[in-house]
């Protein structure tokens, strides 16, 4: 049976074919040999960027996919049958970075960034677990005492909501509580330090946000020391305004999952109803609310290092 293929295309850079079942790295030469033994096999062409070792002092080559601020040519893309193709194809590149990164005093942070509705949370969800399972395994057999314990973790934006006590204190209430989840109904800010605080200190306490409450919750959410790679997911993540500028600068490597606008808003009705919106109502906000931010948030995608494509999240 042939292999399924992840096709991930990125031009100019330097190229290579990462296997996910023997973990070889390879010239492009080789590649039809690679694949035919790999259920999932990938061909990859990565530019290198070279991250000082903060403990060992020496300088490590790291695989990304960061592009250089403002460059003309269009993100690379993962295009892939199924999302199961696509979370190889991410945890097989992050354990490459992890390789060269897990022995160091720092962080990789992935921001993922994409319209509502377009699976962020379950990407970043089930890349970390993928990560965390692959790297538990390796070192199953292993005395270190960090063997044991998660080496990715997942920061969500959404515990930088603005409380409804703050919207409520806003010039138009009744707008600010209709239009949340735009971009000034959050605390970039605040999101800002605390990122900044994870790259310079190497841990965080973050907040979560309560659907149920509709607030967020301080300090819910802990990046630990052994945390080294950390991805965070967020609809602005990619903006070019204000704070989210400097937010989107902190960042290793941008991720933009892109998904048909109609596609994403349907999947957000559904939400909408599933928790207990009549159904006249979320056709109201989505039209009114989620459906501008999404129209912004795809205008973010020219700055994502790697797209996306979402495939439909049941295959």
């Amino acid at each position: 049976m042939a292999a399924a293929a992840v096709t991930v295309k990125l031009g100019g850079w330097s190229s290579y074919c990462y296997c996910p079942t023997t973990t070889r790295r390879s010239k492009p030469a080789a590649v039809k040999m690679m694949m035919a033994p790999c259920p999932t096999s990938f061909r990859i062409e990565l530019p290198r960027r070279t991250i000082r070792a903060a403990i060992l002092n020496k300088r490590h080559t790291v695989p990304c996919y960061q592009r250089q601020e403002g460059a003309s040519s269009p993100a690379p893309q993962i295009e892939a049958k199924s999302m199961e193709e696509v979370y190889d194809a991410l945890v097989e590149h992050l354990s490459s970075v992890l390789k060269n990164i897990e022995h160091l005093d720092s962080k990789y942070i992935v921001g993922i960034a994409g319209p509502p509705g377009a699976g962020k949370s379950t990407v970043a969800s089930e890349v970390v677990q993928r990560v965390n399972k692959r790297w538990s395994q390796k070192h199953e057999n292993g005395s270190s005492l960090i063997s044991t314990e998660e080496i990715a973790t997942m920061l969500p934006m959404d515990g930088f909501h603005l409380y409804r006590s703050q919207l409520d204190a806003m010039e138009d209430p009744k707008e600010a509580h209709a239009r949340r989840g735009a971009p000034w109904t959050f605390d970039p800010s605040r999101f800002l330090k605390c990122l900044q605080t994870l790259r310079e200190e190497g841990s965080v306490y973050a907040p979560s946000f309560d659907h149920g409450v509709g607030d967020p919750v301080e300090n819910d959410i802990f990046v630990k020391p052994q945390h080294k790679i950390v991805i965070v997911e967020g609809n602005y993540l990619l903006l070019e305004e204000d704070a989210w500028r400097d937010i989107r600068a902190l960042f290793d490597e941008k991720w933009f999952i892109d998904i048909d606008i109609d596609v994403s808003m349907q999947r957000v009705l559904q939400r909408h109803v599933a928790t207990g919106k009549e159904p006249d109502v979320a056709a109201w906000r989505i039209s009114y609310n989620d459906r501008p931010n999404a129209e912004l948030i795809m205008k973010s995608k020219k700055s994502a290092d790697l797209v996306i494509r979402s495939v439909d999240l049941s295959r």
